[in-house]
């Protein structure tokens, strides 16, 4: 297949996209050979530390849709899914409008074969839309008019921030993105979000390969934080039962048990402000 004749309009195939690589993952076939290259490289790297890559991002994929599920039918009706990624099976809006018929949703993505299908996708679901955006930019995303006629920001909303801020390798950056989007928050706002979680155990020459790898991509480069940096991203939110854990271990449909070395991979938690 010559990838390069079904690029969009400004999409370099040859630059691998943390989306598409993400797509791939979960065994999508929206991606192109350099997305590919890139993602086998990382499940060789995950099969050296013991870990099946591909199982990591559908336990992540899990936890999204476990959390939206929760929200919904907690009365949660707006969902703003920031760094939304390629469309699969069980979306937000599939799951939230499942359990809260009329539910509203918004997604947010920086990538325009993203948003090439998700249009595509939503083209008869006036009740979600996909706009353009950054996750470094919130306030652009908060004061959009196309979102801002879709949500109202004056009642309770859900920010989706799964497995982006790992993607925003300065801890300044990413503490100030979060702090605003806390900020634009009304009581009864919720805030998901996963995150990778390292420890000083982690092999140096691991994770050097693996930043390594995401430095070529179009999103710059990739880093994992500690569990308090990753909790701290929840200040002034109650963090809600079991906390911030193993994104399998959230809330799960089949038991899992939290075990005392589960201090690397993905971890994610829901906050709601009070």
């Amino acid at each position: 297949m010559d990838d390069s004749r079904r690029a969009p309009e400004g999409v370099d195939p040859t630059v691998p996209n943390i989306a598409r690589m993400y797509d791939y993952y979960l065994g999508g076939k929206d991606n192109f050979a350099a997305d590919r290259e890139a993602a086998e490289k990382m499940l060789a790297i995950g099969r050296q530390m013991g870990n099946d890559g591909r199982e990591v991002a559908r336990e992540n994929r899990g936890f999204l849709q476990r959390a939206v599920r929760h929200l919904a039918e907690s009365g949660i009706t707006q969902f703003v899914d920031i760094g939304a990624g390629l469309p699969t099976q069980e979306n937000v809006h599939q799951v939230a409008r499942r359990h809260a018929p009329g539910a509203r949703v918004v997604y947010v993505d920086i990538d325009p074969v993203v948003l090439t299908h998700a249009r595509a996708l939503l083209a008869d679901n006036p009740e979600t839309i996909a706009v353009a955006g950054d996750v470094r930019d919130p306030d652009a995303v908060f004061d959009d008019p196309e979102v801002r006629a879709h949500i109202d920001f004056a009642r309770p909303f859900a920010v989706l921030l799964v497995s982006v801020l790992h993607f925003v390798t300065d801890d300044e950056e990413a503490d100030r993105i979060v702090a605003r989007i806390r900020e634009r928050m009304v009581p009864g706002c919720h805030l998901v979000l996963s995150h990778i979680l390292t420890t000083d155990e982690v092999a140096e020459e691991v994770v050097a390969e693996s930043k390594k790898v995401y430095a070529a991509t179009s999103s710059g480069g990739l880093v994992g934080r500690p569990f308090k940096r990753i909790e701290a991203f929840f200040d002034g939110l109650e963090i809600l039962e079991p906390g911030l854990v193993p994104v399998q271990a959230w809330r799960p449909d089949v038991p899992w048990e939290v075990q005392a070395d589960d201090r690397t991979g993905i971890f994610g938690a829901v906050g709601g402000m009070p």
